[in-house]
């Protein structure tokens, strides 16, 4: 087997987890024929083909995915031998990525993050706010905040809060129509909801929880798009209160009989949870959302 570089298992790493050439290479900011080139070294070196070139893209052969597992962990040890040097030396610079749902990273760590970079001016966060789960292990993110506790992989959870949701309408909607004094009544009007394929945690299934009979006249996929459109008069809706209540035009209806609770975990990875700007950044997060009371409910 000839020698092959750190470069070489970058490539197939970052192949393996895009799965387009095309992307992997702007990911890594190189070209794609660079990138070709290195994962043909690769497969030289090693003496086995790697991925299997498809229609979909490249698709790990059985050998490319037990080289997965060493080359996953040949990226564990440089990380944490980087991370720790440069902890050593230069302190907290560099970047810090956390991935969050939409209205998490919107409405509440958005506007707090003006305290910790005012700290520490020289690090760099990335706040991506969509609606997904990220995967740590792929290094889609440093930091993750989910509606879930994950079940498996090597990683850590801590629960951060949990929050309360309710049936809001806009305060024109409501003034225009009947008045909504009872659940019955909510069956009545259009409803606005998630489309299905694109729910991407069970904890966002709400409407079953109020009725069964309710079927949405309006899918969006995501809870800031579903916010503009119960305050446009679409119809009702589940919101966040922490959210909601940011929106004077809202009213929120039958608090008493409707009140729905999700929680709001935090997740590292096991290989950098005790990189100190990673750690930083969790107990800021968690710090800030200790200190709310009464923010995280109605």
């Amino acid at each position: 087997m000839r020698q092959f570089d750190w470069d070489d298992i970058q490539a197939f790493l970052a192949i393996s987890r895009a799965g387009r050439l095309t992307a992997a290479a702007q990911q890594m900011g190189v070209d794609h024929s660079t990138l070709s080139r290195r994962i043909a070294a690769l497969e030289t070196g090693l003496g086995v083909r790697l991925f299997d070139r498809r229609s979909v893209g490249f698709v790990l052969t059985p050998e490319g995915e037990r080289v997965l597992a060493d080359a996953e962990a040949m990226e564990s040890l440089a990380m944490r031998m980087r991370h720790r040097l440069e902890d050593a030396s230069v302190g907290l610079t560099g970047s810090v990525r956390v991935g969050t749902p939409e209205g998490f990273g919107t409405y509440f760590l958005a506007p707090r993050i003006a305290k910790i970079s005012a700290a520490h001016p020289r690090l760099e966060i990335e706040l991506i706010a969509n609606p997904r789960m990220f995967s740590l292990s792929k290094r889609e993110a440093d930091l993750a905040v989910s509606m879930t506790r994950p079940a498996q992989g090597r990683v850590y959870a801590y629960k951060l809060t949990d929050y309360t949701l309710g049936i809001y309408g806009s305060r024109a909607y409501v003034e225009s129509h009947a008045p909504i004094t009872s659940l019955h009544d909510v069956l009545a009007h259009p409803w606005i909801g998630y489309v299905e394929d694109q729910m991407w945690s069970a904890e966002l299934n709400y409407l079953p929880q109020i009725s069964t009979s309710l079927v949405p006249n309006v899918r969006i996929s995501n809870v800031i798009s579903q916010m503009a459109a119960v305050t446009g008069g679409a119809g009702l809706g589940v919101l966040p209160c922490f959210m909601a209540r940011t929106d004077s035009s809202l009213v929120r209806l039958l608090a008493d009989e409707v009140a729905l609770t999700r929680s709001y975990w935090i997740i590292t990875h096991a290989e950098t949870r005790d990189v100190a700007r990673v750690k930083l950044i969790a107990d800021f997060i968690r710090s800030e959302a200790g200190q709310l009371p009464g923010f995280w409910d109605a």
